[in-house]
């Protein structure tokens, strides 16, 4: 579930509760299969996927989902047969693989977050087998091991955007997180984060600073007149808030918390443990066709920007989301590359090391909350690079 500061009124976040339990049902189609008829191209994914792949999203769409939108080919011959479901928030079309064309399978992409009952992503895996892929933070991964297990099979992120932000005319001296310590500032966040614990813990930032009563919008740190820092994501909330919050609209400055030591892999493609034998030869096939998406989008988002914003007008759940959010979400995902290759080079590897890293930080933290981590998980466990085409980098 993305956490970041959400204008979601709670009327909508209560419909939106309402839509995901008509839309949980494992027996209940969410969308209609697309009407696309035209020939298979290159990549035939017909005779190892199921006849349509669905996926999981963790919020409502944005563009750090762009890549999938890519793959329903907005500006292309699969215009025509998409589907943009706004009674279960869900869009889906054929999917294609760019210029190698139609795949011979639909793509079904699902919103999260609200529109969920503000559920995990991995408890809607495990509800709805349906679901092939989910995005699952390595953290969360790693909180469920035992009980829900699931491994990543693509990093959709190489760098999280969470991050803390705050006022730099407030706070002129602070350039980072830690900054924030000797000022005393108070910093509102969600409650049970675990990179909030990982900071309190790292002495980042003191206990008594963090206020876990943030419920997802801006009107606390607003009122607060530049006192209080908060948290979010930089793909979004600088953009937000220098534009669209009223009461604010100027710049803000931040820190991401993967610059802060906790390195966790955000939104990764996930597959339920359990499941991954059974569809290897699907996801063989299939990922690198996801990595490509990633390279499309990240190369030219335009088509796939305008059909998120029309999803997000076509919902309309409280969402707000046009196309300079769309634009400044993407050029953020560029420019700070919390979209690039994996240190061997390759578009949404894993690094062996830094799932360790993040394993050994929330282990304590996991015990802790009564919700450990597996005992003696290896890190094949956690995230693979096996069906990754290493050819495929940005």
């Amino acid at each position: 579930m993305k956490y970041t500061v959400r204008t979601l009124a709670a009327a909508t976040l209560a419909a939106g509760t309402a839509v995901s339990l008509a839309a949980c049902g494992g027996d209940d189609s969410t969308s209609a299969a697309s009407s696309y008829d035209g020939e298979i191209g290159a990549t035939d994914l017909s005779a190892v996927c199921p006849s349509t792949v669905t996926v999981q999203t963790d919020w409502f769409p944005e563009a750090e989902h762009g890549p999938l939108y890519d793959l329903l080919d907005p500006a292309g011959d699969g215009k025509d047969a998409l589907d943009i479901n706004a009674d279960n928030k869900v869009v889906s079309g054929p999917l294609f693989d760019g210029d190698n064309g139609f795949t011979g399978v639909d793509l079904e992409i699902r919103s999260g977050g609200p529109a969920i009952g503000n559920q995990t992503v991995t408890s809607q895996m495990y509800q709805d087998q349906d679901i092939m892929l989910g995005y699952v933070d390595t953290d969360e991964s790693l909180q469920q091991s035992d009980s829900m297990p699931t491994v990543g099979v693509m990093a959709t992120m190489e760098k999280s955007p969470q991050m803390i932000m705050w006022d730099p005319e407030t706070y002129p001296d602070v350039k980072e997180i830690k900054d924030l310590k000797e000022k005393d500032a108070t910093v509102l966040v969600f409650p049970d984060r675990p990179y909030v614990r990982y900071l309190t813990g790292a002495g980042i930032l003191d206990e008594s600073q963090i206020d876990e009563s943030f419920d997802g919008a801006p009107a606390n740190f607003v009122a607060a007149g530049g006192a209080k820092a908060q948290q979010g994501f930089s793909s979004a909330e600088p953009y937000n808030y220098e534009n669209t919050i009223d009461g604010w609209k100027k710049p803000v400055d931040y820190q991401l918390v993967h610059d802060a030591g906790f390195p966790t892999y955000k939104s990764t493609l996930a597959v339920r443990s359990d499941a991954k034998d059974d569809n290897a030869d699907c996801l063989k096939e299939l990922i690198p066709v996801l990595q490509r998406g990633t390279k499309s989008y990240m190369e030219n988002p335009d088509a796939a920007n305008d059909l998120i914003v029309q999803a997000v007008s076509d919902f309309n759940a409280g969402w707000i989301y046009d196309a300079d959010n769309a634009v400044y979400g993407h050029e953020t995902m560029r420019d700070e590359g919390l979209v690039a290759n994996g240190s061997d080079g390759t578009l949404g590897s894993f690094d062996a090391d830094r799932l360790q890293e993040v394993t050994d930080i929330v282990t304590p933290i996991f015990a802790e909350q009564n919700t450990p981590v597996k005992d003696g998980i290896a890190m094949d466990e956690i995230a693979t690079n096996e069906f990754l085409d290493p050819e495929v980098s940005l």
